[in-house]
């Protein structure tokens, strides 16, 4: 019974996730869902966009500090380790909906694509990073990354194992495809007014500096020596601007203690 339930959060947990993903797309496009970027009533500049900066704040802190493995360890001695993905991926998914909820629109026009050629061509763009993000998630271990295999492993008695680094595909043009899907579906629109610029610009900052300080440097010492030789070959988030320094090709997989 214990097992079973475990098994049900995971699941509740994913389907959160799977709503927050897909509702994101219209939240930052504009378009089917009730509440987005720029729809609401505006407010006071400065205590909008206090609010949207402290929103996206608590994402970034809840979304980093969950993920290096010091709290990890931590965390996983108050908790089942079977639950540890699953529960970050709740807690992230939920900082998202707060901040869906309680987003401040700032209307000010940036600029506006007003053919609808561009229009169309840029809604288009940012799709297609949406796809990215997805299609990047399968290409490592979707299930895996969003605690679905865990919880899954555990129910039928099945030893759970790392999950693999692999540089398949998207991975072997930029180290971070999903962080470079976001930067794409977020600023490809053909309606930049300032909340939207505030949150490109915030999450942009967020990502290169969790990427660079943070995610790279647990990689390292998660992986040592192949993962700098990754690092040499392949760009981290700018495709086709890293030169490389080996005839190596990058390491296929290995597993992530």
């Amino acid at each position: 019974m214990k097992k079973l339930i475990v098994f049900l959060y995971g699941v509740l947990a994913y389907v959160i996730f799977l709503f927050t993903f897909l509702y994101a797309i219209g939240f930052v496009g504009n378009f089917v869902v009730p509440k987005s970027i720029d729809s609401g009533t505006e407010g006071p500049f400065a205590r909008s966009l206090l609010i949207n900066e402290l929103l996206l704040g608590l994402f970034a802190i809840q979304h980093s500090v969950m993920a290096r493995p010091a709290f990890k360890r931590w965390w996983t001695r108050l908790i089942d380790p079977v639950l540890e993905r699953s529960t970050y991926v709740l807690l992230a998914s939920l900082a998202l909906l707060l901040l869906y909820w309680q987003w401040q629109p700032l209307p000010a026009l940036i600029w506006k694509v007003d053919t609808k050629l561009g229009a169309t061509l840029l809604t288009a763009i940012s799709l297609s990073g949406w796809l990215i993000v997805l299609l990047s998630s399968f290409m490592i271990n979707h299930f895996d990354l969003f605690g679905l295999k865990q919880v899954y492993n555990n129910l039928i008695n099945r030893s759970d194992q790392a999950m693999r680094f692999k540089t398949n595909l998207f991975y072997n043009i930029v180290r971070h495809p999903i962080m470079l899907g976001f930067l794409i579906a977020f600023w490809a629109t053909p309606v930049m007014t300032l909340g939207h610029l505030v949150f490109s610009l915030t999450t942009t900052t967020y990502i290169v500096v969790a990427v660079k300080f943070l995610e790279e440097r647990d990689l390292l010492k998660s992986l040592g020596t192949d993962y700098e030789v990754y690092k040499q070959q392949v760009p981290m988030l700018i495709p086709f601007t890293g030169r490389r320094t080996s005839k190596a090709a990058p390491p296929k997989a290995k597993l992530i203690g």
